[in-house]
């Protein structure tokens, strides 16, 4: 019998994520892992008790902000952003732990995530932001592009 690798398993589970996203333009999920455990997750979206954009529209759409810039005219939190709300919520230490994550995070996470700690990040979708990657080449942060396939599963 075939399984999955860990990695496959763990972006399995941040596509499944993802599905929650309340954001118009992109699905977005992330998962926090150490030691094989998941320690916390987060989609992208509208902070607690907010209307959805489903409801209000797009502010960036309505503003034409490009993807990639300006993320502070948004409504919503990214998901590396909530999962890292989530688990400091809950009093979880994230220190070196690896985010999964179905894009590659913009310069505002991989600032937070290089701060709180994390050690990898493991990704699927590339994401256009120079400053990030010089950040994260600097940082040490060890950074994974994700592919899925047969190369991925373990007996």
């Amino acid at each position: 019998m075939l399984r999955p690798s860990w990695d496959q398993y763990f972006m399995d589970i941040t596509r499944l994520v993802a599905t929650r996203s309340t954001c118009l333009r992109r699905q977005v999920g992330a998962i926090l892992v150490k030691e094989r455990n998941i320690l916390a997750t987060g989609y992208n979206g509208v902070p607690a008790r907010i209307s959805h954009c489903d409801a209000t529209g797009c502010l960036r759409e309505r503003l034409k902000v490009p993807s990639g810039e300006r993320h502070e005219l948004c409504r919503g939190l990214h998901a590396e952003q909530n999962a890292i709300i989530q688990a400091a919520s809950h009093g979880i230490n994230i220190s070196d732990s690896t985010l999964y994550c179905t894009t590659m995070p913009c310069i505002i996470c991989t600032k937070m995530l290089i701060n709180a700690g994390i050690r990898t990040v493991v990704y699927a979708e590339g994401y256009a932001d120079d400053l990030a990657r010089e950040m994260i080449a600097e940082s040490g942060l060890e950074v994974i592009h994700f592919s899925s396939g047969l190369s991925g599963q373990t007996a």
